[in-house]
């Protein structure tokens, strides 16, 4: 365990729920792919994430998954993450979280 944060500090993460719109490998890398990912904005945002060894990118379109929404956008591998997607971490592999049901893109996890 880390510590403990404040609430107030918690209520800062915007989580939402987010729909893979397009996935693609990220050339010259073994881990990356770059996800277009609705998360109820004008544009979609670009995600990159370090799970292609465990996922192929077209399995993942269409999915819904929980994104922090308003992490700091960072440069990898000269290309913009604007955002990250949220995985439960197994020794097995990294595993997608995502709803139960079918809401909306954008709509707000608390």
């Amino acid at each position: 365990m880390r510590g403990e944060i404040s609430f107030e500090d918690f209520s800062k993460i915007d989580l939402r729920v987010g729909k893979i719109v397009s996935a693609e490998r990220v050339a010259g890398t073994e881990k990356l792919l770059k996800l277009l990912v609705d998360i109820g904005e004008k544009e979609y945002r670009q995600i990159l994430a370090g799970i292609a060894p465990w996922y192929e990118p077209e399995d993942l379109v269409g999915r819904l998954i929980i994104v922090v929404a308003n992490l700091k956008p960072k440069k990898i591998r000269g290309l913009i993450s604007q955002g990250m997607l949220l995985a439960a971490d197994t020794p097995e592999k990294p595993i997608l979280l995502t709803v139960m049901e079918n809401v909306p893109p954008g709509t707000r996890i608390r």
